[in-house]
């Protein structure tokens, strides 16, 4: 487990597929991890990800207002899921991080594409050759989607260069974008061109072509709210996808992200609606994300008291529970992690704390288990509006074997 000033994340949200039956206007895509450093033990792998994510958690908590079918989704490593998507005439597949977290969707873009700070695997990747695209244009400045990428700027602030032009047939290209995320950042401009997807084309899909990036192993898809997000761009009024695979492993298998999906009704399939974004003047980014209503927090049989400033987010967008597929852990606002850490440890007999791995790791709390065939941990779950409950899965806490040079190994599990 691990603190931040957010009131939560939570990583992944399940739908089970039992109970989805597919249209024929419905869209579904492969989902998978992307592969991005082979050679990290796992350690190295809970590190990163510990950092990457609070460092995300940061981000979307002080969001920055950047300038900015059955379809597999695929587990990575690193603590993403990724999809393929064919863009361009003749098309050219193109892999892409899926996140809930943000809106916009962008590649690496032309053989000059130069990414710092970026894994050596994530080299590999292919970039998207304007070139070689007879479908693809540059975003013009009087386009309407020129807004979506700078939302702050009017029309006129943005095409100031038309004004002593003939406005109908300016051809100044909308400024270029940079966006900021939790641990890296992007810079490009603006492309319009066409996503083929199994069941159906989509012309002038706006889409960013990166020239630059910093610490992006691959493209974004962003499934947000915002405008420019792939599902608004499709008028998708429905998303759901499963995700496979807690180990931080890269399994060949995929699960399915599906836009536009019929569900039947079951008493197997529970239910939380989304909530209504807050408008926060300043923090437009707020309205990119997918909020639920987070009811109460049990550890075993205690109930942990979670005071309601902190279950919906108020006038200055503070507070509150969303869902994001791009953030490997889930947060908690400091005083509810404290609370919740508390109802853990007092529930858990006959092991000591090590704070050695706490202070390497900064996870909190973590158990020396050396000795112990077996270890009775206390269920955590997670209670929505509606009645939803969220069970934590035994992947909340991670095992992992410390060398030490006096005691030989030690196992731990945090």
């Amino acid at each position: 487990m691990a603190s931040s000033s957010l009131l939560l994340f939570l990583s992944i949200i399940t739908f089970l597929f039992p109970f989805i039956s597919s249209s024929k206007s419905s869209t579904t895509i492969p989902l998978s991890f992307l592969n991005t450093n082979r050679n990290q033990d796992f350690y190295q792998k809970l590190t990163h990800l510990a950092s990457f994510s609070l460092a995300r958690a940061h981000q979307i908590k002080n969001p920055q207002d950047s300038s900015i079918s059955n379809i597999p989704l695929y587990p990575h490593s690193y603590g993403g899921y990724s999809i393929t998507l064919p863009f361009g005439t003749p098309p050219q597949k193109i892999p892409f991080v899926m996140d809930t977290g943000s809106s916009f969707v962008w590649f690496p873009c032309t053989k000059k594409y130069q990414c710092s700070k970026c894994p050596v695997s994530s080299q590999k990747n292919p970039t998207f050759i304007p070139r070689l695209s007879s479908s693809a244009r540059v975003l013009g400045c009087l386009n309407p989607k020129c807004s979506w990428i700078h939302p702050k700027n009017s029309p006129k602030s943005l095409c100031h260069v038309c004004e002593s032009r003939n406005r109908t047939n300016c051809k100044h290209a909308c400024p270029p974008y940079m966006i900021l995320y939790g641990s890296g950042s992007t810079a490009g401009i603006g492309l319009v061109e066409t996503l083929n997807l199994p069941n159906k084309k989509i012309p002038n899909f706006l889409v960013g072509c990166s020239l630059l990036s910093s610490q992006q192993p691959a493209g974004i898809a962003g499934f947000g709210r915002g405008m420019s997000s792939l599902p608004n761009q499709l008028r998708a009024k429905k998303l759901s996808y499963c995700l496979v695979s807690h180990r931080f492993d890269d399994i060949p298998k995929s699960s399915m992200l599906v836009l536009d999906t019929v569900y039947e009704k079951s008493k197997n399939l529970t239910r939380t609606p989304l909530l209504k974004t807050p408008f926060v003047v300043g923090r437009n980014a707020l309205a990119g994300y997918y909020y639920v209503e987070l009811r109460e927090i049990t550890v075993g049989d205690q109930i942990v008291k979670v005071p309601y400033r902190y279950l919906a987010p108020n006038s200055l967008g503070n507070g509150g529970t969303i869902v994001d597929s791009g953030t490997t852990f889930t947060f908690l606002n400091h005083d509810i992690f404290v609370s919740v850490m508390n109802a853990f440890v007092n529930q858990v007999k006959g092991l000591s704390r090590t704070e050695e791995i706490e202070r390497l790791t900064n996870l909190k709390p973590c158990f020396n288990v050396s000795g112990h065939k077996t270890v009775s941990l206390p269920e955590m779950k997670f209670h929505f509006k509606g009645g939803s409950e969220m069970v934590l899965p035994l992947n909340f806490f991670h095992e992992f074997d410390l060398k030490n040079d006096m005691f030989g190994f030690r196992h731990q599990v945090c």
